[in-house]
């Protein structure tokens, strides 16, 4: 009886193994849901129709991808490496194991997918510009290696002509930028994005008149970006057409985007122009915008460390240098209490007292330390 129990449960099973193996999926229902995007709902459906541990290449296959747009990349992976194993050469599946292990963050894996294709075919396009894209540096010779292979299979693609000649740039090798650019902007002669490489390029190579043209041609193509007029400032500038090029520097300032170069640029027209007053405002901007703004506070702090350590003098110099970057009040009451009781230059501290008081500070924040300056006042004037 226990045996003819045992062989009805296995028939059982093997039926329905069978019928699950030969039930197909609901074309139209599927197609649905790929087209209102709800890969989720597809994957959950498909699972109800194949066997999770099915072999067959179209259902892995399936199942792989339906998974793999819904975002469930581990059951993806799963089922994309059984195909691997069954088809090690197939583009595809080495394509879908590279991105998926790319969005799962292990691009080291992604990458060897990527070298496996390139054994199968060496002049794969896609494969270079996506090894390209995993190298974040613009001027890494290794994104530089693979961005000369994607360009070299196809010279008029405008993205890998952009990234390409932009790494040139950045390497300071900009004859080998400005050719990498011809092929691609004779395809597109108005792509902005290849007209805005191309533009610090020239002004690299002093092709100054060929820079100012494709300014041009960006400005009148509607781009008025801070790249763009920092670019065409820089331009008339090497040609000593002064006014031009500060009226581009004063648009960024006036945009509010000025930065310790567009500051130095403006000061050096005002220069040539021999308006010095404003020549040497602009100078100290730049200076001030090139220093951090926590320089004084780095000074303070060091000269904290040496009146613990009794350098004394050192610690007399740190703050000094600190006040050149910033009048802090904190500062102000460091140097009082380090000439009354360390180098015992009373009249001095009093002075640095005053200072502090002069300074304005928070009456919450110092209220014990403004009551016990006052104090050393009064005590020090006596």
């Amino acid at each position: 009886m226990k045996k003819l129990i045992y062989l009805l449960l296995i028939l059982s099973c093997s039926l329905t193994a069978l019928a699950q193996s030969n039930v197909i999926p609901d074309q139209e229902k599927l197609l649905e849901f790929y087209q209102t995007q709800h890969y989720t709902e597809a994957a959950a459906y498909l699972q109800t129709i194949y066997s999770s541990e099915t072999t067959n290449p179209k259902e892995m296959a399936q199942l792989a991808y339906t998974n793999m747009m819904a975002g469930n990349l581990p059951l993806a992976e799963s089922y994309y490496l059984k195909l691997y194993q069954a088809q090690p050469n197939s583009l595809s599946v080495l394509f879908s194991l590279a991105g998926i292990s790319h969005r799962r963050g292990d691009d080291d894996k992604a990458k060897s997918y990527y070298q496996e294709i390139i054994k199968t075919d060496s002049m794969n396009f896609n494969v270079y510009k996506q090894l390209a894209s995993m190298v974040p540096n613009p001027a890494d010779p290794e994104k530089i290696f693979y961005l000369k292979k994607a360009n070299s299979i196809n010279p008029t693609n405008p993205d890998i002509a952009f990234d390409l000649a932009n790494g040139l740039n950045l390497s300071k090798k900009n004859d080998s930028a400005y050719v990498v650019l011809q092929p691609a902007l004779t395809a597109d002669s108005t792509n902005i994005l290849l007209l805005k490489a191309k533009l610090p390029i020239c002004i690299a190579l002093q092709k100054l008149d060929e820079a100012l043209v494709t300014g041009e041609k960006l400005l009148a193509a509607g781009d008025s970006s801070t790249y763009v007029l920092n670019n065409m400032g820089k331009a008339y500038l090497a040609t000593k057409q002064y006014e031009k090029s500060l009226r581009f520097f004063k648009i960024i300032e006036g945009m509010g985007d000025q930065n310790e170069s567009t500051l130095y640029y403006t000061a050096v027209c005002y220069r040539e122009l021999k308006d010095y007053p404003n020549a040497a405002d602009y100078f100290k901007q730049s200076i001030k915008e090139a220093i951090s703004p926590y320089v004084s506070k780095y000074y303070k702090d060091l000269g904290e460390i040496y009146e613990k350590t009794t350098q004394i003098a050192n610690a007399d110099r740190s703050y000094q240098k600190s006040l050149e970057f910033e009048n802090n009040g904190e500062v102000y009451y460091n140097l009082g209490l380090l000439n009354e009781f360390k180098l015992n230059h009373k009249k001095t501290a009093t002075l640095y007292y005053k200072k502090f008081l002069q300074s304005k500070p928070d009456t919450g924040k110092y209220k014990e330390v403004i009551v016990y300056v006052k104090d050393r006042i009064i005590s020090l004037q006596k």
